[in-house]
């Protein structure tokens, strides 16, 4: 077995945190999905235990203690407990950090200590449906005046969209003549002209509020930019690593969770007057995953060691996320085929599993553009085979 590295400290968090999903979350992901939305008081239990956001200075009511290992702990616990449709870690880790990454010190005031407790839900808005992975291709724009930017424009497929009380939106602020020029705004719930459109039906992840949102004439107050007009897309490129790393974290959990039903699964089950485990196919096939996940479970906890030095590289990121995601859709595939007809079954996780899984090879990047990004590290800008340059 892999030898992990965990303090004795972060130990006692994960058996912590178990608990605190097995009474506080679990019980009610079942309505949380029936309802396509988990209730905001999820977040707000988390934050009240210390368990939402852990890595802010006390002073805004974090932990004050950096390490991506917390974070992680929290990730592989809540995936492992089929909890993962609770978008806990896109607000307290994924959009979080652009608060005190890019933000002044009166934003993180006003704002972090309600992100903290769960009285606050982050978003981060980038996606529209003429421009994915490709932010160039950005429609939605804001215009300069006084005292205010004037913000415009529609966003697509937005994780907490429905919940969320503070969204940070990338908008083009000079379209004509930079395709690059950016800049974030701090959109909050109640601004005159921000409007949210359906809470989107999706294939998996029934849970998670994903919605679309309308910008009609929002009037953002000049204190509510984030960071320097115009440098939005640096900064959102600036966070993709760590993005493609928590995401990595995610899969690989998932793609254990499913292994691990699955074994259970052909230990018990018979075929032929034998369990399905004692056929010589089943055995090669998770073999095969168990290795695939032993070596993705190396990489990744080395990935998270680089970044808490700060020497992950977005090269390195992208294998992680690349290799984790495509393995997630592997293991619930094979999953589903050992379990036979069961796996077919909604009341079997392991088909919920498979359901979930996809979109994982998409978001954050689709494993196309992550295998870019990895051939443009050895290969040069020469051989990439299209305009791509900013990944």
């Amino acid at each position: 077995m892999l030898h992990r590295s965990f303090t004795e400290e972060q130990h006692m968090f994960r058996d912590a945190y178990r608990k605190f999903l097995a009474v506080e979350i679990v019980p009610h992901m079942e309505s949380w999905r029936e309802a396509g939305i988990v209730d905001r008081e999820a977040f707000l239990r988390a934050g009240e235990r210390g368990f939402l956001m852990v890595w802010p200075d006390e002073v805004y009511g974090g932990m004050g203690d950096p390490d991506f290992r917390f974070e992680q702990i929290i990730i592989e616990e809540t995936t492992y407990a089929r909890a993962a449709d609770w978008y806990n870690t896109l607000h307290s880790r994924l959009v979080g950090p652009y608060l005190t990454r890019f933000g002044n010190e009166q934003q993180c005031q006003r704002m972090l200590p309600g992100c903290v407790s769960g009285e606050k839900i982050l978003a981060i808005a980038m996606t529209e449906p003429d421009a994915g992975s490709d932010l160039a291709g950005m429609r939605c724009a804001a215009t300069e005046y006084d005292d205010h930017w004037l913000l415009n424009g529609s966003k697509v497929y937005i994780s907490n969209g429905i919940n969320a009380d503070i969204v940070i939106v990338a908008a083009k602020t000079d379209p004509d003549n930079n395709p690059h020029h950016m800049t974030l705004f701090l959109v909050e719930r109640g601004m005159e002209g921000f409007e949210r459109g359906r809470n989107l039906k999706k294939m998996g992840l029934k849970a998670q509020d994903t919605a679309e949102l309308f910008f009609n004439d929002v009037k953002v107050p000049k204190a509510n930019v984030l960071g320097e007009p115009g440098k939005g897309f640096h900064y959102l490129m600036e966070g993709l690593a760590e993005e493609r790393l928590l995401g990595a974290v995610g899969y690989l959990s998932a793609a254990q969770l499913s292994w691990d039903l699955t074994l259970e699964f052909v230990q018990q089950r018979k075929a032929f007057g034998k369990p399905i485990a004692a056929f010589q196919n089943t055995q090669f096939k998770l073999a095969e995953l168990r290795t695939e996940l032993d070596f993705a479970q190396a990489f990744v906890d080395q990935c998270v060691a680089a970044f808490n030095v700060g020497k992950l590289t977005a090269v390195d990121a992208a294998k992680a996320k690349l290799a984790t995601s495509e393995l997630q859709v592997k293991v619930a595939d094979v999953g589903v085929q050992l379990h036979g007809g069961a796996g077919y079954m909604d009341e079997y996780p392991i088909s919920r599993q498979y359901t979930d899984a996809k979109i994982s090879t998409i978001y954050a990047g689709s494993s196309e553009v992550m295998k870019i990004i990895i051939s443009r590290d050895f290969l040069g800008e020469d051989y990439l085979p299209f305009n791509i340059r900013n990944f």
